[in-house]
């Protein structure tokens, strides 16, 4: 009996050691499977080690490997960005670092806020996994600490005025100093200068030199509006002056027409008048008895109340008369 309850023991001890076994199999079958194979998206590439040697890349896709054997590193080759905004560096996030400080060509200290936009091509993740072995690494050794130089060498050619004034001259400047400077497995995309943030006594004198420009151009301003506004009077006083010189030639004009109007009108009464006279001299050459008709005509037949002595009588020639008739009657 106590044989036969040994057997049973023995039997389930090694059932259970069977399914232990197997279990371990399937398990060991699961992941034999699962680490054969691998998939590359497709912003990535894939640098294939065989025992720690690198062996070749892998391309976006579904590849197999031999598992334990053979390890695959990816590497991004999208777009990354590094930073230097951080003021604080205690505080400062992942690819960010503190500004970037510099000096300028005439001694003014400033802080600026840079940014640039790099990527790893395709055919160099190699090259950056033999040299640097992350992408971190790449950004930490080469960009982080070569950027910085070359944007201070390009800061302290520019004046703390000049810098402001040709911001655009500037970027581009800065671009093509980190381009040329930073040499190694590395695409630069882009290089922004944000922000350049001087000393506050700096910027407070540019405020005082700008509210002064403000002023001088204000004054600048007066003094063309009161320019243009003596040119107006200049202007409206020489219009008036023609005005007054047009009146003044109009009346004159008027004057000379009226006075050669008057003259004419005198000319032509005297042109009458003298034809007149010389009608009437006409009338009384070829009738000499005119004037006697003329007078006798006007007389209103009274005689002087008074007489000298052997006057006659005014206006009548009675003698005359007297022998006119006379003569009349012999005849």
């Amino acid at each position: 009996m106590a044989n036969r309850e040994i057997d049973i023991a023995s039997v389930a001890n090694k059932g259970r050691v069977t399914a232990f076994i197997g279990i371990i199999a399937v398990i060991a079958v699961l992941m034999l499977v699962f680490s054969s194979w691998y998939t590359i998206d497709q912003g990535e590439r894939g640098v294939i080690l065989r025992t720690g040697a690198m062996v070749g890349t892998a391309e976006p896709g579904l590849h197999f490997k031999l598992p334990w054997i053979e390890t695959v590193v990816k590497i991004p080759v999208t777009q990354q960005v590094t930073y230097w905004t951080c003021q604080n560096g205690s505080n400062c996030q992942a690819n960010e670092h503190q500004q970037m400080q510099a000096y300028s060509q005439d001694q003014q200290p400033a802080d600026m806020r840079v940014t640039i936009s790099w990527h790893v091509p395709a055919d160099a993740v190699e090259h950056v996994y033999s040299e640097f072995g992350s992408l971190g690494n790449l950004e930490s050794r080469l960009i982080a600490r070569r950027a910085p130089q070359d944007v201070k060498t390009v800061f302290g050619k520019f004046t703390a005025a000049s810098v402001i004034q040709n911001r655009a001259q500037f970027n581009t400047d800065v671009q093509a100093a980190i381009e040329a400077g930073i040499q190694g497995p590395v695409q630069i995309d882009s290089v922004q200068v944000e922000n350049i943030d001087f000393s506050d006594a700096y910027e407070n004198s540019i405020e005082q030199r700008m509210l002064a420009e403000v002023e001088v151009q204000k004054l600048r301003q007066n003094a063309e509006r009161e320019k243009v506004q003596a040119q107006i009077t200049v202007t409206q006083a020489q219009a008036a002056a023609d005005a007054r010189r047009a009146d003044a030639q109009a009346q004159a004009d008027a004057v000379k027409l009226q006075a050669e109007a008057e003259a004419e009108a005198i000319q032509l009464r005297g042109d009458a008048e003298a034809k007149a006279i010389k009608a009437r001299g006409d009338a009384l050459r070829d009738n000499p008895n005119l004037i006697f008709l003329t007078q006798a005509e006007k007389w209103n037949g009274q005689l002087p109340t008074t007489m000298l002595p052997n006057a006659s009588v005014p206006m009548l020639n009675l003698d005359q008369r007297q022998s006119a008739t006379t003569s009349a009657e012999h005849e």
